[in-house]
């Protein structure tokens, strides 16, 4: 029971992040009554799946158990505010300027957390052995983090002021294009980071060589897409084509290049679940 349920566990929260995309694109479940029953569900789950996958050695294992379980535990607990909050909030355009104003405080603290989480993992990976990529790493997650703390906040400013005056402040282009810059940092140090730490988990052991190397390989993808796309963050609006065809738009959607490091977070607590015990015991 214990073996099946941690399987479970982590085919649930493996699929977490891409399940939250269409969750919290699909404006019409933000219905009162609907939104909030599915968010607190959502999070209901995410909490007895990680607690069973390995959460639970945050409290009693050993040092090096803990301080995995907690890079596990950073890395998911962005994807569970977004599951509690952004049940059916759509693209900013679609969204009310409270719930933008909402969105762009999550995306701050979020940032936050991320990078702690990768200060997290870098301390484990040291304490394993690998230094040299794990180095790098924590380079780029510390250039991002400071990147998207600083744009994420000027979001967050525009949407609190649009909710008191009912219309966006203006910014004026040097603004406009600080924040575009900003952004464009924010996400191409984001997948250099996850690029830098999937090589890092491959070369302690921690991920298969297959699968680090999907790592790589997707992060360079949107990497590319991304600087395809150029520094300028397009319109999105019900005039223009959908955001969800457009590649380069996708990748710079700020929490996206989040999805990977989210997936970091299930194997590491997997990981500290089996360090625990639990392997023996499966």
């Amino acid at each position: 029971m214990n073996g099946t349920g941690r399987r479970l566990s982590y085919s649930f929260l493996s699929a977490l992040p891409f399940l939250l995309v269409v969750v919290a694109g699909a404006r019409p479940l933000r219905t009162s009554g609907v939104y909030q029953g599915v968010g607190i569900a959502l999070v209901a789950l995410i909490l007895v799946a990680s607690w069973l996958l390995g959460l639970r050695v945050l409290f009693s294992g050993t040092s090096e158990g803990r301080g995995v379980a907690l890079a596990g535990s950073l890395f998911i607990l962005p994807w569970a505010v977004i599951a509690l909050l952004w049940v059916g909030i759509g693209a900013p355009f679609q969204a009310t300027p409270a719930e933008n104003q909402m969105r762009f405080l999550v995306l701050a603290g979020s940032s936050i957390v991320m990078t702690s989480a990768f200060i997290a993992l870098k301390e484990s990976l040291s304490g394993a052995g690998e230094r040299l990529h794990s180095t790098l790493g924590f380079a780029a997650c510390m250039t991002a983090g400071m990147a998207y703390l600083l744009c994420l906040s000027l979001s967050f400013g525009v949407s609190s002021v649009r909710l008191r005056s009912g219309k966006a402040p203006a910014v004026g282009d040097v603004i406009a294009n600080f924040y575009s810059i900003l952004e464009f940092i924010a996400c191409v140090s984001t997948y250099l980071a996850t690029a830098a730490f999937a090589t890092s988990l491959g070369k302690a052991g921690w991920l298969g060589r297959a699968a680090a190397r999907a790592y790589v390989g997707a992060s360079m993808l949107l990497l590319l897409f991304l600087l395809m796309r150029g520094i300028a963050y397009p319109e999105i609006s019900a005039a223009t084509a959908p955001w969800y065809t457009q590649p380069g738009v996708i990748a710079g959607i700020p929490a996206v290049p989040w999805l990977m490091p989210g997936l970091f977070g299930v194997v590491l607590l997997r990981r500290a679940g089996d360090e625990g015990g639990d392997r023996g015991r499966a």
